[in-house]
């Protein structure tokens, strides 16, 4: 919603301080309370305690829901206030041991390659699709956009096609699109790890976070035991 853009493909959101659009995330985080939440994990970094998040802390309603944009504010803290959550925590990681996306080694290694036009098609077959979203924002509620975005199928389609379709890019002496797909694969295994050291037995938590953490996050939540997936589906209405 507050994209920095900062991604491969970036998408333009309509501005979601407007009436309408606050109206639809009203009626998203009635959806949500019904879900009855006891923690939200977030897309910040803390080194608090518990990894509470501190944007919670200084959170006011009335004032950050008319001018933030972000969908920290106008997702997880609305929700969190509606749902008289207390514990908000940000799990985010941002560096580690390895690095965790170096895409560029693979377009240098598909540049001494002369495979550039392979990574310009994934690239744009991405940007074709942001496109189709931000299109989409013209006729569809936020309810509907998000339940778009959370879609299985296309999740798991999109990691396949660009992180598996990177392992193509290697040859006997350069492997990059390996360390692509475990930088990628070890910082969120280090996010889900942090939120499994914050939930509590009986917890039900609300995960907000940015969609290309979406096919690992699940996948850890699916294979974790004493974790349940619940998809958003089973609760927001269109």
């Amino acid at each position: 919603m507050g994209n920095p853009g900062l991604d491969v493909v970036n998408v333009k959101a309509d501005d979601v301080t407007s009436a309408h659009r606050q109206a639809e995330l009203e009626a998203f985080a009635r959806d949500l309370v019904a879900f009855e939440p006891t923690l939200i994990a977030v897309e910040s970094e803390s080194n608090e305690p518990g990894f509470a998040d501190s944007g919670y802390s200084r959170f006011n309603a009335e004032e950050d829901l008319r001018v933030a944009r972000d969908e920290t504010v106008q997702i997880a803290y609305r929700l969190a206030s509606e749902a008289n959550v207390e514990r908000v925590a940000g799990i985010d990681v941002s560096e580690g041991e390895i690095r965790f996306f170096p895409f560029e080694d693979v377009q240098a290694f598909a540049k001494k390659a002369g495979r550039s036009a392979e990574i310009d098609a994934q690239v744009a077959y991405f940007e074709d699709k942001a496109a189709a979203f931000e299109e989409q924002q013209s006729v569809a509620t936020v309810s509907e956009l998000l339940l778009t975005v959370n879609d299985p199928a296309s999740i798991e389609s999109d990691h396949r096609r660009f992180y598996y379709g990177m392992f193509g890019f290697a040859d006997d002496q350069e492997q990059p699109g390996a360390p692509l797909n475990y930088g990628w694969y070890a910082r969120n295994a280090i996010i889900f790890s942090r939120l499994g050291s914050v939930a509590r037995p009986g917890d039900r938590v609300v995960v907000v976070y940015g969609a290309g953490h979406a096919y690992w996050l699940r996948h850890f939540v699916e294979e974790t035991p004493g974790f349940e997936l619940v998809e958003l589906a089973e609760y927001v209405r269109k």
